[in-house]
């Protein structure tokens, strides 16, 4: 039940995997699912980016199987007496129970982040210190660079953690000049597991794309190694896309077109690259590449008619006009979705995060001026004297990722490790602009870590104060009653993030879920939420009938008012939706008055059969 929203529907998932009677079977179930989104089949592999629960359900069949032999670890269960009415409970811990088994991968993957920004930190700046800079960063800012302690299953906590180990491998490459087989083969290896660990991967890799394109279009490395680079990213979008079934969000992103884009001008556009002027071949080339990466887009979702990621950009449009749907206010409303605030910029400001990162970022770009400037009127090869391409790299990467906290507050996971590591960049003596000797280096970072660690160690102490347990009594009340009082085969229908803990608690089918990022399951949630329309009830009724509905989880709280945004209650964003029933009487308030007066047939052909303070079951 802790495991609210998308991350019960994943460990679902890992749980059918570890119960069924083989690992083939539960994969079975999984590719050919018919309760997640009950009336059609869906292959979830396909969808939902399962590859982490399959591995780790895997191991965790191999080493339940191993333990069965050799007995070599326990399961340590005890029974909690909890009081206040609530029956007891068993509870067992230990690497040999499944839930902990998830949760120690989980934590083993996200563990390696650390060293990922250490890494990067120490490479980039030349030196160890530039990486402990960077760790310490991380350490200090912790509650705003991941989130992974409060919901681990969710898609990145297996992906970032790729993501960054890829940038690592990157790093050794842009820093070593060097196209040995053996770091492109890491660089692809990790770039598929990133691809097909998260659905937001492939925007990721857009801004890597783009920022090597930058770097090729100043020529701050050999053509031979963007050429390998780019090549090694298009060999595991193909491996990702087949292992994926086929994807068809992967098809048409930016990363593929600005991938074929990359390929097309890095071809047929080499000509500018050493006989045009920088002033004139840089823009024309940067016009072509944004030119050709939208246009292929357009022209592959419109000929396929693909429009699963088409919500992305009505989310940006939404940001900047005055254009709005219930989809977008679905996402906007969320405090994670809406601009950033004022309150994480504060907190990696009193760690001194943002202010060295902010320095740092001038001296790389003073560094970058100062070569370029005199040679404008010269072809984009010269200066022949580039070096640095791996700090221009993830300049640029910081770049990407602090415009796109800045417009969707939770992408600031992105930004917080990475400015990190531009934080050790600055402790790299050749972008100074004075000569300083490394005694007094020593003796700045030392300074720096102090007064970084007098609000940063606060902060770590904040984190590890936080123990607590999950309860929800009236939850856990209404899944015992559909335990005992519904047929395994009847269908639910309800709010988003509670249809997850149904399927995963109760193991009932249901018709729709919190994983938005398909235009099918869209549609479905629109035709689910019409009970808290202005619609005609029959209407909703028959809507859901056709659904294959047989009960309505229904929250009281959803149908009130929004405590700080009026357009974002359910109510509203109705109006908006339905301009045609605007004034016809809220279904929230038939309910609400089905309740207080007990009375069925105001909401007729509903019946409640449940009814709870936080809950209500009707019945169709």
């Amino acid at each position: 039940m802790a495991y609210r929203t998308e991350m019960g529907l994943y460990f679902s998932y890992y749980k059918t995997i570890v119960k069924s009677e083989s690992f083939m079977g539960g994969l079975d179930k999984i590719i050919h699912d018919n309760v997640t989104e009950y009336g059609h089949e869906i292959n979830t592999l396909n969808r939902f980016n399962l590859y982490p629960e399959v591995i780790l359900g895997f191991l965790y069949r191999t080493f339940k199987y191993l333990n069965d032999i050799y007995k070599f670890a326990t399961e340590t269960c005890y029974q909690t007496n909890r009081g206040d009415g609530l029956p007891p409970i068993v509870s067992c811990e230990g690497i040999l129970n499944y839930h902990y088994f998830y949760i120690y991968g989980v934590f083993g993957i996200a563990g390696t982040v650390a060293g990922s920004i250490f890494l990067i930190g120490a490479i980039t700046s030349e030196t160890f210190f530039g990486g402990l800079i960077s760790i310490c960063c991380f350490m200090f800012n912790h509650g705003e660079a991941t989130r992974v302690q409060w919901t681990p299953p969710l898609r990145e906590s297996f992906g970032y953690p790729m993501i960054l180990l890829q940038m690592v491998i990157l790093t050794i490459i842009l820093k070593g000049k060097s196209t040995k087989l053996t770091l492109l083969s890491l660089f692809t290896i990790f770039t598929t597991f990133a691809c097909l660990f998260w659905q937001f991967s492939q925007f990721v890799f857009f801004t890597q794309v783009f920022a090597l394109f930058s770097i090729y279009l100043l020529s701050y490395s050999q053509r031979n190694i963007i050429s390998s680079l780019v090549y090694s990213h298009l060999i595991a979008f193909i491996t990702s896309y087949i292992l994926l079934f086929g994807n068809d969000m992967m098809l048409t992103s930016l990363y593929l077109t600005s991938l074929l884009s990359f390929i097309v001008i890095f071809n047929f556009l080499s000509y500018l690259e050493n006989h045009t002027p920088k002033i004139i071949s840089v823009p024309l080339r940067l016009m072509a590449f944004v030119g050709l990466t939208f246009g292929i887009k357009y022209i592959i979702s419109k000929t396929l008619n693909i429009e699963d990621d088409s919500h992305i950009f009505d989310i940006m449009r939404s940001k900047f006009s005055n254009f709005a749907n219930f989809h977008t206010r679905l996402y906007t409303c969320a405090a994670e979705f809406d601009f950033i605030t004022l309150e994480p910029i504060v907190k990696i400001s009193t760690t001194l995060l943002l202010p060295i990162s902010v320095i740092s970022f001038l001296l790389i770009t003073f560094y970058v001026i100062k070569k370029e400037y005199k040679s404008l009127l010269r072809p984009s090869i010269y200066p022949l004297d580039k070096n640095n391409s791996d700090i221009i790299y993830h300049t640029l990467q910081s770049i990407a990722f602090c415009i796109l906290a800045s417009l969707i507050m939770r992408l600031k996971l992105f930004a917080t490790p990475h400015l990190c590591i531009l934080s050790g960049c600055a402790f790299k003596l050749s972008l100074w602009p004075i000569k300083v000797k490394k005694i007094y280096l020593y003796g700045i970072i030392i300074a720096v870590i102090a007064c970084m660690g007098y609000k940063g160690v606060e902060n770590v102490q904040k984190q590890l104060s936080k123990i607590g347990e999950y309860s929800n009594p009236d939850q856990e009340y209404v899944f015992e009653w559909i335990k005992s009082n519904t047929k395994e085969n009847d269908v639910f229908a309800g709010p988003m993030p509670l249809m997850a803990n149904v399927k995963l608690s109760t193991l009932r089918p249901i018709v729709n879920h919190p994983h938005y990022e398909h235009v099918e399951i869209r549609n479905r949630t629109l035709k689910v939420y019409s009970v808290f329309s202005k619609k005609p009830i029959t209407d909703v009724y028959n809507t859901l009938k056709n659904m294959g509905v047989n009960y309505f989880l229904f929250q009281p709280h959803n149908c009130m008012p929004h405590p700080t945004k009026v357009h974002c209650s359910y109510q509203t964003m109705w109006d908006l939706q339905d301009p045609e029933n605007v004034n016809n009487i809220n279904n929230c308030q038939l309910i609400e008055r089905t309740i207080k007066t007990r009375n069925q047939k105001h909401i007729e052909p509903f019946e409640i059969v449940y009814n709870q303070k936080n809950y209500v079951v009707l019945k169709l």
